[in-house]
């Protein structure tokens, strides 16, 4: 306890430093005019805050991206969209979806977004943000339709959502208030993709308004798959009636969409474990290459009922959803005012993508198979002899989103009394989730160009594979067939109350209690002699096939309940400054990821289902003539259980706590040039287990993001870099291996043809950096070279686009 409050006492001590400098600045530049938008302070927040308020007046702190600002960033997913969000890890080398997202030092413990609610328009795309194979950002896409993103940290997000105890992102939508419309077409320039938008958006009628869009892409992507691996896109509509004293606004959703997963590949690394330099292997680019081979097409095997299936590598993340939901909000006699958003989404689709369970020499996986065995390409029955002697061991994480279906609905009732504001609300999910772990084992060579499959051969020239499948299962994880069918039904009434203390100190407190019921029943895996290619002849790999085992379900049928609060104030120092502070504890429950056998799934309070986050933050907020900035100090405290995660095959259980800063800042240097960034400092220790005291893994010191724009020829036209870093992080809790820091720079032209017509030119990693953003290995042999399985982000992409605003 005297170590928190040393802590929170030195973090008080920068914010207080900062304020003193600011304060100067603010004086010293009083008289210089404002002539370009610098509002932010004034911009009504409506994301984690019961009563939409001005930023400055909230004890929260958040970030507001716009579009332009967005875009500005060259982002090539929507997870790249959050790495420009103070305070926010976003590890985006995984193509469009399944990214690890983590906020202030909290850990990334088993892949998602585990304690960080994504949301659209106010309701979360999914109940948790950490199914495996089913990660929020999956079914999340930034297009045409959406206003702006709101992303909160800390702060009241415990209370006003379920499992988001360390922030909430918000993608709203336009709504057709104000007319206007959009066409854009992109395609990459040294990248094989085409993408089109649309949307649009008016009155239709006294108090009538819509908005429509949405995109469509085709595409390689911007590594090598040999595939048309981006297909698909999303429409999205929305129809609002305001009345006098409201409105209701009705709204639908389809998604159809196709990304590459891109999982860990193989990186060399020589030098020390405290020092090492990252490379390409010889004839696989790192920053550009790809596990996905047109001589891998489909994985087939036996389906959840014992049929014969066969998916489409292809497809990669393949989200489904269709959604239609209804938010109304109405002032009612007597200062009451009534809220309610609700929604249905039925969510399917899959997940598909090859892992490097192993990277060897040639001999090392032959050797595996048992002395005197050889390799040869499947394709061509010659030996393997590819120049960088490697070898992959794939696993196919061949994943069926049977159902992720859900409900969400949150009614909100509020009194105001005076100086004293009352909210009552009820939140309500009912969350399916039901998915099939169906996976095979392959051999493949190490190349960035279609790496060919191969075959292994016995000592006495027997085949023990099948055109590179060596395994139907994998052995090698002790096979990991699974097939989950649970639903999670979550009732969280809450209560909120703010008070207006005096005419500059505003108070806020809440509290929520969620409960949580678990049904349904999960299985694993059993094995069967099966001739699934259908040729009459039971080849090595069909004498051991693995498949889900239907008659051994283990039922689930328990409860959770946990209790969130937050306090916060805010206190005005003048109308342009403010300080705020708040104190909050919540709680993630697990999903999926500890239905593993060995717990009791009959009682709640025999498993971990809980994991519970505290916060206490200190900020500062200015706006200036020319700009403004945020300040928050942070301090956090994780108690995590066991949570599985699939691509290490194994339980990760710590204690985290961490502390830092969060910078956040824009200011405009004159009438055409405005620079905008932001700084995050954190501090994070383990403080329990076998890594007691070291640094959680992944987790770097600093982050930052600086965006300087120029915009020239009356502002009609604008140039812009994007610098986009962290410092060095270790690949794992056991503090060896280090990660190298890295800087991404993006750029950006835009270029107005004629009046509402423009092209844009953008390029992502304009300097072809190679980042790594996770390890599957700690550590490595020092001096020597070794090959380690790395996610790093893509090389250089360079797109063009054709937009017309009307």
């Amino acid at each position: 306890m005297k170590r928190s409050n040393s802590v929170l006492k030195k973090l008080g001590l920068i914010v207080a430093l900062l304020i003193v400098n600011l304060s100067f600045s603010q004086n010293e530049t009083a008289a210089v005019s404002d002539t370009i938008k610098t509002t932010q302070l004034e911009d009504v927040v409506i994301t984690g805050v019961v009563n939409p308020k001005a930023k400055i007046k909230s004890s929260v702190s958040i970030t507001t991206m716009d579009v332009k600002q967005v875009e500005q960033s060259a982002p090539r997913s929507t997870a790249e969209i959050f790495r420009s969000i103070p305070g926010i890890r976003s590890e985006s080398s995984g193509g469009e979806g399944n990214s690890n997202i983590s906020v202030r030092g909290v850990p990334i413990s088993s892949g998602g977004s585990k304690y960080l609610q994504i949301q659209e328009d106010g309701l979360p795309v999914l109940l948790f943000g950490d199914i495996a194979f089913a990660t929020a950002d999956i079914f999340t896409r930034f297009d045409g339709n959406v206003a702006k993103i709101e992303a909160i940290r800390g702060g009241s997000a415990s209370t006003l959502s379920s499992n988001s105890p360390g922030g909430i992102i918000n993608f709203i939508s336009k709504t057709g208030k104000t007319e206007g419309g959009m066409l854009r077409t992109s395609f990459g320039l040294d990248y094989n993709n085409f993408r089109t938008d649309v949307d649009y958006g008016t009155k239709i009628g006294d108090g009538l308004y819509f908005h429509v869009g949405g995109f469509y892409r085709a595409g390689e992507g911007v590594r090598k798959t040999g595939s048309t691996s981006n297909n698909g896109g999303q429409v999205k509509f929305n129809l609002t009636k305001e009345f006098q004293n409201g409105k209701v606004t009705v709204y639908a959703k389809f998604l159809n969409d196709r990304a590459a997963a891109y999982m860990p590949m193989p990186v060399k690394v020589t030098g020390t474990n405290a020092n090492p330099s990252w490379g390409s292997v010889s004839g696989f680019d790192a920053t550009t290459g790809a596990l996905q081979s047109i001589y891998l097409n489909h994985n087939v095997g036996l389906g959840t009922n014992g049929e014969l299936r066969r998916e489409n590598v292809a497809d990669g993340m393949n989200p489904i959803s269709k959604s239609i939901g209804v938010s109304a909000a109405f002032d009612l006699e007597d200062g009451w005012k009534i809220t309610e958003n609700g929604r249905y989404s039925s969510n399917s689709g899959g997940f598909i993508a090859p892992f490097p369970a192993e990277v060897g020499s040639a001999a090392a996986i032959a050797a595996s198979f048992g002395a005197g065995s050889t390799l040869t390409y499947a394709d061509s029955g010659t030996p393997f002899n590819n120049p960088n002697g490697l070898v992959s061991r794939i696993h196919m994480f061949d994943a069926q989103l049977n159902d992720l279906s859900n409900f969400m609905n949150d009614l909100r009732v509020t009194k105001k009394f005076d100086n004293i504001g009352v909210t009552a609300g009820y939140f309500k999910s009912i969350q399916n989730i039901s998915t099939s772990w169906l996976w095979n084992s392959y051999l493949q060579e190490v190349s960035d160009n279609n790496p060919r499959l191969i075959n292994v051969k016995n000592a006495t020239g027997n085949l023990l594979s099948e055109n590179g499948l060596y395994a139907y299962g994998t052995p090698a994880w002790g096979n990991l067939a699974r097939n989950y069918d649970t639903q999670y039904n979550v009732s969280a009434p809450y209560v909120n109350i703010s008070i207006d203390a005096t005419e500059n100190l505003s108070l806020e407190g809440g509290l929520r209690y969620d409960l949580g019921k678990v049904s349904g029943s999960f299985t694993g895996g059993t094995s069967s002699t099966h001739d699934i290619n259908n040729n009459g002849i039971i080849s090595v790999p069909e004498q051991n096939v693995f498949a889900v085992n239907t008659a051994n379900e283990t039922a689930v049928n328990y409860d959770y309940d946990y209790v969130s609060y937050t306090l916060g104030a805010n206190y005005l120092l003048t109308a342009k400054q403010s300080l705020f502070a708040r104190y909050s504890k919540g709680a993630s429950a697990k999903a999926d990821r500890i239905l593993f056998s060995g717990l009791n799934y009959l009682d709640g309070s025999k498993i971990n289902a809980l994991d519970f986050l505290t916060q206490a933050e200190l900020g500062y907020k200015l706006k200036f003539p020319k700009g403004y900035v945020y300040a928050t100090a942070f301090h956090s405290k994780t108690d995590e259980q066991g949570g599985f995660e699939a691509t290490s095959n194994s339980i990760i259980q710590n204690n985290y706590k961490s502390y830092g800063l969060e910078l956040e800042s824009s200011y405009n240097v004159n009438d055409n040039f405005n620079v905008r960034g932001a700084l995050t400092y954190t501090k994070a220790e383990i403080t329990s287990g076998g890594n007691k005291g070291n640094e959680p893994r992944r987790q770097p010191k600093l982050m930052y993001n600086l965006m300087p724009t120029y915009n020239f020829s009356g502002n009609k036209n604008a140039v812009g870099l994007s610098f986009i870093g962290q410092s060095k992080a270790f690949a794992q809790d056991s503090n060896q291996l280090v990660m190298n820091g890295f800087v991404i720079v993006n750029a950006f032209v835009d270029f107005e043809i004629t009046k509402g017509l423009s092209v844009n030119l953008s390029a992502n990693n304009l300097f072809d950096t190679l980042a790594i953003t996770e390890s599957e290995e700690g550590n490595i042999t020092d001096n020597t070279v070794n090959y380690v399985r790395a996610r790093p982000m893509p090389g250089r992409s360079v797109s063009m686009a054709l937009s017309y605003r009307f």
